[in-house]
């Protein structure tokens, strides 16, 4: 990278093993400019897998020159049309929608804390600036503008890089999945035995790693990028690849936008810091740990939630809960998911049986049906983590309404296996699909 100056980078130095020890210049988090200083695309992980690399002895008369080769290895993103993030001021309001649009997504926004919300009547309301709109509302209604100070402009720019860096090709895991788990959030925030005990600073982070948690992510799964050979497992060493590379990537994009800038140096720190740790707990790997600490105590009763510890461990139990909590939604809102979820697993399989890869678990069409595989997420992810929720509210009006959501979609899965094995004359038995790994059920959620 002699030749080229970097305008930003998601360079940290950690000192906890946990979050990877390494001084990392992200390629997902950096605007890069040759000698011309004109500036060049925005880079993430990929927005497509460019399968001639993978097989390089094959198809080698295709790839060309070394030009073409490292254009093709660094994945690089479409151009992102937005002003706002090539550094330019727009010159007309910032609100697009006509006056109608407007008036339903403020009258959906009144009704924010409401465990129906509808995510994607309102992305349609704001014509695909949901998490966008979302988060300004919530800042906003929190009073965080007021008590860090932040300057609406530049919060409004960093959002737009967030929402943007999310991959709107991805079915399942894309921007408004992002202000899904932020709707999630903002409800567990005000759940009375946790909300008495938050700070502004509590809330902020809550509210930041729900909306950036799976930022940039490539629609593929974790072990995907192993047997790839992806730089970016290469990079975090086979350890929470992606929950890394979306931490890192908020902090480039935190920094970039200089939205808090004018703190502390030390409280920026801390705030990057507490992100990463929140973020990375979403790592499906660390399922058990968590839950394992989160029974012992329930049972103990030990938890002060006056504890800045104890505090931060519950909004990372909270921001797990948010991230796999579309089971626990209605059934239409639920199923829609399921079926996204399940086509983005369905394409990575279609991916790899291209190109004579093994296909992953929940990956193949041909034996994983969606009822299947959500019944099985259901039964072994979701249920014991969202009980043991519901233990730490004391059954909470919307705790109770979860669980019997949670309870009805699952029995509406079970009867549409049913009906499948019925007409292809199977015997299989409806219980659904027992992950053999908690990494195989990354991302599938409803």
């Amino acid at each position: 990278m002699s030749c080229l100056m970097v305008e930003r980078c998601g360079e940290v130095l950690f000192e906890n093993p946990e979050q990877n020890v390494k001084c990392v210049c992200m390629l997902g988090d950096v605007r890069l400019r040759g000698q011309t200083g004109v500036p060049a695309e925005r880079r993430g992980s990929y927005p497509f897998i460019d399968f001639r690399l993978l097989n390089n002895t094959t198809h080698s008369g295709e790839i060309g020159s070394k030009k073409k080769v490292r254009r093709l290895l660094s994945f690089q993103r479409h151009f992102h049309e937005s002003r706002l993030l090539r550094g330019m001021t727009p010159q007309a309001p910032l609100h697009l929608l006509d006056e109608d649009y407007l008036g339903q997504a403020r009258h959906m926004l009144s009704k924010v804390g409401m465990w129906d919300f509808d995510i994607f009547l309102f992305d349609r309301l704001t014509n695909g600036n949901s998490l966008v709109t979302l988060l300004c509302h919530l800042f906003n209604s929190h009073g965080l503008i007021h008590h860090f100070k932040l300057d609406m402009v530049t919060l409004h720019r960093f959002l737009v890089m967030v929402q943007e860096d999310y991959h709107g090709h991805n079915p399942y895991h894309n921007a408004v999945h992002a202000a899904d788990v932020t709707q999630a959030m903002h409800c567990y925030l005000k759940e009375p035995k946790l909300a008495s005990f938050l700070t502004p600073l509590d809330i902020m982070l809550g509210l930041l790693a729900a909306a950036a948690h799976d930022v940039d992510h490539p629609g593929v799964n974790q072990p995907f990028l192993i047997k790839t050979n992806h730089h970016l497992a290469n990079l975090y060493q086979n350890m929470s690849v992606l929950e890394n590379h979306h931490w890192r990537s908020t902090i480039g994009m935190l920094r970039e936008s200089r939205l808090l800038a004018h703190l502390p140096k030390e409280m920026t720190q801390d705030i990057e810091q507490q992100l990463g740790s929140l973020i990375l707990a979403t790592d499906i790997n660390r399922q058990n740990e968590f839950l394992t600490r989160l029974k012992a105590h329930l049972h103990n009763k030990d938890l002060r939630l006056e504890n800045i510890q104890d505090r931060h461990f519950m909004l990372q139990i909270a921001l797990k809960c948010a991230d796999i909590c579309n089971p626990c939604r209605i059934w239409e809102m639920s199923k829609q998911w399921s079926e996204r979820v399940c086509e983005e697993f369905y394409r990575q399989g279609d991916l790899e049986q291209k190109f004579e890869l093994e296909i992953s678990p929940l990956c193949n069409q041909q034996k994983d049906s969606i009822p299947s595989i959500q019944i099985g997420f259901m039964t072994y992810i979701v249920e014991p983590l969202f009980r043991e929720w519901a233990r730490f509210t004391g059954n909470s009006t919307l705790s109770e309404s979860m669980l019997n959501h949670l309870a009805h979609n699952k029995a509406q899965w079970k009867s549409l296996l049913s009906n499948q094995h019925r007409r292809r004359g199977s015997g299989q038995d409806p219980a659904g699909t027992a992950p053999e790994t908690l990494e195989q059920t990354e991302g599938a959620t409803p």
